[in-house]
């Protein structure tokens, strides 16, 4: 089962985030094998983290809530929430495998959330700088909640443009970058 995890950080947590940071790579290495995505979103300079995306795929719901509130920084009080979804891989790759590698251009991470009706969207025609795609599900994985997209973009506006707006209650974009030492 694949989750869309996205700890997003506390203000003023960044001193203790700076402090933790190896435990926080030492738990994730744990889960090497089962990452399909990882990387920091970070503010408009940026510069400054905001969160930690992790794409995961995990036997269970319970394995992928262990897998996010186990985590060291989550367990230090440097995030504030947790989004936690089921999601699915429309791309059936892992970020590594992206034809554009890990260097290169903007990167953001494109959240379309309550969506307003219809069905998930499938995979765009224009594909070539999506890094992860999927919709966001219900625990049961039988309604769609949302979508997440990792995709590479000259700014935010064009990353947005990736999902359709009017399909959705709203949409956030984060910058965001490879994470990992692969």
């Amino acid at each position: 089962m694949e989750f869309f995890c996205h700890h997003r950080d506390r203000p003023g947590a960044l001193p203790l985030r700076e402090e933790l940071g190896e435990a926080h790579w030492a738990y994730m290495d744990r889960y090497e094998a089962e990452l399909i995505a990882r990387g920091p979103t970070f503010a408009d300079d940026g510069e400054t983290p905001t969160g930690s995306v992790h794409i995961v795929d995990l036997p269970d719901a319970a394995a992928a809530r262990a897998f996010a509130f186990d985590e060291p920084n989550y367990q230090a009080g440097v995030y504030r929430d947790v989004l936690l979804r089921r999601w699915r891989n429309l791309l059936g790759r892992t970020m590594w495998e992206f034809p554009g590698g890990r260097t290169g251009g903007d990167r953001h991470l494109v959240l379309g959330l309550g969506p307003l009706s219809g069905t998930a969207p499938e995979v765009p025609d224009e594909r070539d700088e999506l890094i992860a795609f999927g919709p966001l599900l219900s625990d049961d994985a039988e309604a769609w909640v949302g979508t997440a997209a990792l995709v590479r973009a000259p700014d935010a506006e064009a990353a947005r443009a990736v999902l359709r707006l009017e399909r959705y209650a709203g949409i956030e974009v984060h910058a965001w970058e490879f994470g990992g030492r692969r």
